[in-house]
């Protein structure tokens, strides 16, 4: 096969931290409010206005409170689920390894009984089986399976618990039924293309009653305390973070929102264009797969395929006799040879899920370069297969 001659613009293809924004340089951090305190009413603002253009960018409804929390998604989740479980029966779905994770800290760290729901990596279960009068624990988007929940979809209406969403690499790339959902928690460093360490939390009024009802019976470290003498501490979804925030990273999280709020694609603006640049990156790998027999989807369900995260396995009779060390092996090599061509980063599968390949097709990544980079995975395939 010949070696393809052009390259991607950017090879960054990472799940997380994802690829920035297209003609991020540094000095999108010039006006950065840095070596200052985040208390001051400069610093406060900065972080207010960031929590606004969250609100603003991701059409977030107005009664939903929004915090920026320590620990990225991973902080801001387990601060929810150490906050409001255990005052009714507890259902949590996992199709990957992060929902894996909640089971854990559901189950293990918590010590609470829960209904437990799982799927293997590529598919998801059965959401009509779910008793949503129970509090429901789920990802939207399973980043290290790419499989996820149907476009359409939502919780009932009349559910009697909460719905905790981990929605970390679904914000800003697929449309989410925020009013079905009670707490939504999300990091900069995934859909947008932001840095590391911070994670987002939004509440609903029903998460926001049972915060002020319900008192869990174990400790709670100060950095998951969302209330103060029986009622939310509002200042923590007004720019008063419980601890000290990068506010270099809160103003590349501006800047990245700023993009995103300004967005034109496909005849589309804003939160819509951010939506139709991930799908588009998504029928670029279709299209791929559809053209070369050799390779297929990891979700073999085109519903619940991942626009983001997007996982990708070998189909290759030869392959499949292959023991899962060597083909990890293969697949290991591939991605050698991508990152040595300079041509595509960071693009295997997660260490659990099936030896494969996973390219980030979340927004800040042009669907032309999803689309060069396929033809050098298709290069680098055939010049290194046995």
């Amino acid at each position: 096969m010949e070696k393809p001659q052009v390259k991607p613009r950017t090879a960054n293809f990472s799940s997380g931290p994802t690829c920035k924004r297209p003609g991020w340089t540094p000095n999108a951090l010039s006006d950065a409010f840095v070596g200052r305190s985040h208390r001051h009413k400069l610093g406060k603002a900065r972080l207010k206005h960031a929590l606004e253009l969250s609100r603003e960018v991701g059409r977030i409804p107005d009664d939903y409170l929004i915090g920026i929390m320590a620990g990225s998604d991973t902080g801001a989740f387990e601060c929810a689920m150490w906050s409001l479980l255990g005052s009714r029966p507890i259902t949590v779905l996992a199709w990957e390894s992060f929902g894996e994770g909640w089971i854990t800290d559901i189950t293990k760290q918590l010590k609470l009984e829960a209904k437990v729901m799982t799927a293997e990596y590529g598919k998801i279960p059965n959401l009509d089986e779910v008793d949503w009068n129970n509090d429901v624990v789920f990802t939207w988007n399973g980043t290290t399976a790419g499989a996820r929940v149907p476009d359409g979809w939502a919780p009932p209406a009349g559910r009697g618990g909460l719905t905790l969403c981990d929605a970390t690499s679904a914000v800003f790339a697929m449309p989410l039924a925020w009013d079905r959902l009670d707490v939504v928690t999300w990091s900069w460093q995934k859909c947008l293309g932001g840095e590391a360490a911070h994670g987002m939390m939004a509440l609903s009024p029903r998460a926001v009653e049972r915060l002020e009802s319900y008192t869990p019976a174990w400790p709670m470290p100060k950095i998951f305390r969302l209330t103060k003498k029986g009622k939310v501490s509002k200042g923590i979804f007004e720019g008063s973070t419980i601890n000290t925030p990068s506010l270099l990273c809160v103003q590349d999280y501006i800047d990245t929102l700023t993009w995103g709020k300004g967005l034109s694609f496909a005849g589309k603006a804003g939160l819509d264009a951010l939506f139709a640049r991930s799908a588009a990156n998504l029928q670029a790998v279709a299209d791929f797969v559809e053209k070369n027999d050799w390779i297929d989807f990891l979700a073999a369900d085109p519903t619940r395929r991942s626009s983001t995260s997007i996982c990708l396995k070998v189909t290759a009779d030869w392959f499949g006799k292959l023991s899962r060390d060597e083909q990890s092996a293969f697949c290991k090599k591939v991605v050698g040879a991508l990152d040595a061509e300079g041509v595509a980063y960071d693009c295997g599968s997660y260490r659990d899920a099936p030896p494969g390949f996973r390219f980030w097709g979340g927004p800040t990544v042009d669907p032309d370069d999803m689309a060069c980079a396929l033809e050098w995975l298709k290069w680098t395939y055939e010049t290194n297969r046995p």
